[in-house]
């Protein structure tokens, strides 16, 4: 399941984009074809599946969930830590949503979102991860795991989604209060030191482009 950002899409480039995703999957192999909308503030981000029109950049964020229910799409709240999106959430949303977005390893790093467990409290919420796979050094055992029912085809990954027919793994265990209670002090320590050392390097690069 992949999402492409609003920006700079339209109706045209979203059909190409379906059609790419199509030519690439197999019989082994599956690519269903999504997008990240994003209100004009680029502050809240909508991963959404299920539909096969675009339904436009910059959308405000109600709206964009109005629009894509009638259209028996899924979407799920991304990163909430991202430019503390959580704080502006709309709890008028949340009947809207299948998820909260608890893990992205391009904006978490390697411990979990501080702020999607509040969000989650509503039981029909499930927890969401993702890589946000901008670059390799994003990879990270993060997955989301679906029980399709039948064919797996673009239309039951998106039934099973909906149905909460799935859950997160994590270095192949389920994403829950045990295995956070357990493992999330050594994975904020983690994360921690990952960032000192990412500033170290982008600091060293910084001298010697400048040498």
């Amino acid at each position: 399941m992949m999402t492409e950002h609003d920006r700079g899409f339209n109706t045209e480039r979203f059909l190409e984009y379906r059609q790419a995703c199509h030519a690439a999957s197999s019989a082994e192999f599956l690519l269903v074809p999504g997008i990240e909308y994003s209100d004009a503030a680029n502050r809240v981000h909508i991963l959404t599946w299920g539909i096969e029109v675009f339904l436009g950049e910059s959308l405000p964020t109600g709206d964009l969930l109005r629009a894509l229910a009638a259209a028996a799409g899924v979407a799920v709240l991304a990163h909430p830590n991202r430019r503390a999106a959580w704080a502006v959430v709309d709890p008028g949303w949340m009947p809207l949503l299948a998820g909260v977005e608890a893990w992205n390893r391009k904006a978490d790093g390697w411990a979990p979102s501080t702020t999607a467990g509040a969000l989650l409290s509503s039981e029909h919420l499930i927890p969401f991860v993702g890589l946000d796979f901008h670059t390799r050094h994003q990879l990270f055992p993060l997955a989301m795991v679906l029980d399709v029912d039948g064919e797996v085809t673009e239309a039951s990954v998106v039934q099973s989604v909906k149905a909460r027919h799935c859950h997160a793994e994590v270095f192949g265990r389920a994403l829950n209060s045990w295995f956070l209670h357990r493992s999330l002090p050594a994975l904020k320590i983690a994360e921690r030191g990952r960032r000192i050392a990412a500033r170290g390097v982008r600091g060293a690069k910084s001298i010697l482009m400048h040498s």
